[in-house]
């Protein structure tokens, strides 16, 4: 039997948001990073662990309750690679998948998340999975337990971006057609949409 469970990176220093962190936004009453790992909760049946950096205090504060882990990147500044690898390293031992997300996603719903989970359980479970649109490649990924030692042997370029293009034969594009899985939240005109959005369509 798989399991999953799920690393959500939440240590960016949101610049483009200006003077606000994206994830202490609020969806639905509750700050951005909190919707988000609620959603991953529903889906996963192992431990998620968030990883955090820039204002760590702030995102655990946000996510008080909530049965996480969290794993702090004292080298956010150096880019989301090494999120990823303090992820990988922190990420629970008995789970034979983890969802590699990002906690400024909340467009993605759980039945979106469980149809992805789905769609990986029914291709090569032992590639890495990554939702694909045209061209465009989405988030979250997963990554099979046993892939994780190979991500981070390369200690300069650890994580997945560059080893998944360097080893398309260890990967798989799953066709997703939902907007959730390549939208992200990185500016105040994209949260303006979101929030125009959010009346129209049912987010749990």
């Amino acid at each position: 039997m798989y399991s999953f469970g799920a690393i959500i990176l939440a240590a960016g220093l949101s610049r483009r948001m200006g003077a606000r962190n994206k994830l202490l936004l609020p969806i639905n009453g509750k700050p951005m990073v909190r919707y988000v790992v609620e959603t991953y909760l529903a889906v996963v049946d192992a431990q998620i662990c968030v990883v955090t950096g820039f204002e760590a205090d702030k995102i655990e504060a946000a996510l008080a309750g909530l049965p996480v882990q969290f794993a702090h990147n004292s080298d956010y500044e150096a880019g989301q690679p090494f999120s990823v690898s303090t992820g990988l390293l922190a990420a629970p031992t008995n789970a034979s998948n983890y969802l590699i997300g990002l906690g400024d996603q909340p467009q993605l719903t759980t039945d979106e998340l469980r149809a992805f989970v789905t769609a990986h359980l029914t291709a090569d479970v032992q590639k890495i999975s990554i939702p694909h649109q045209n061209t465009k490649r989405g988030n979250p990924i997963v990554v099979p337990a046993a892939m994780r030692a190979r991500l981070l042997a390369d200690e300069a370029n650890p994580g997945c971006g560059k080893f998944t293009r360097a080893h398309p034969e260890l990967t798989q594009h799953i066709p997703m057609r939902q907007a959730g899985f390549f939208t992200d939240i990185d500016t105040p005109a994209s949260f303006e949409a979101f929030e125009q959005m959010i009346p129209q369509k049912d987010l749990t």
